[in-house]
């Protein structure tokens, strides 16, 4: 995700740029989902998950409103 979002940065243009802010998009959820998963098969107490599921759904809100932009 990181190094996605690293490369969307160092995009060299418009095009380019979302692209790679929707692979971050599409892999930021797809943690979200595998940390959705740890919680509901109780692998990992819900109270340790709480914390970073919030984290990685701000990310989630915050990429997605700048591809809005981008694509206006």
């Amino acid at each position: 995700m990181a190094t996605n979002y690293r490369a969307m940065c160092r995009a060299r243009s418009k095009a380019e740029r979302f692209s790679k802010i929707s692979i971050v998009i599409e892999e930021t959820d797809e943690t979200l989902f595998w940390l959705e998963m740890l919680e509901e098969l109780e692998y990992v107490q819900k109270e340790l998950l709480t914390d970073i599921k919030n984290k990685t759904e701000e990310i989630l809100k915050v990429t997605s409103s700048y591809r809005k932009m981008l694509k206006s």
